[in-house]
């Protein structure tokens, strides 16, 4: 047998030893199903009081990121009110009014996130 028929005859299993591609490591891939994080290679689960806190931060700072902007045009529309009204006292006073509805808005939204971030502070210190 010549060295080229050797060579011919040892190809396919040299062929079919070396993988396409990488087989992935069973013991570096073992909690992705739990946690379902891909390519994850440790097994440390996210603290889900923390995943809840952040839920709560996020809701609470969307909301008073509208009620912030709805607080601001009512100050404007107030303003407007108050300008347009003519010196009617009907008018002059529901404009003031307007705008001190607005700015209690703003304050109770402010004094909520503080409330909500000491109450979430004092639960995780727990």
């Amino acid at each position: 047998m010549s060295m080229s028929a050797a060579a011919l005859m040892l190809m396919p299993v040299a062929l079919v030893a070396a993988p396409a591609y990488a087989q992935p490591n069973i013991d570096e891939g073992l909690c992705e199903g739990a946690n379902l994080q891909v390519g994850a290679t440790d097994c440390n689960v996210d603290d889900p009081q923390g995943q809840v806190n952040n839920i709560i931060t996020t809701v609470i700072n969307i909301f008073s990121l509208v009620v912030g902007v709805v607080s601001v045009i009512m100050i404007i529309v107030g303003g407007l009110k108050y300008i347009t009204s003519g010196g009617d006292s009907g008018n002059v006073t529901g404009a003031k009014n307007t705008i001190l509805y607005a700015i209690v808005g703003l304050v109770v939204v402010a004094l909520a996130q503080v409330v909500v971030r000491f109450v979430l502070t004092r639960v995780t210190e727990a």
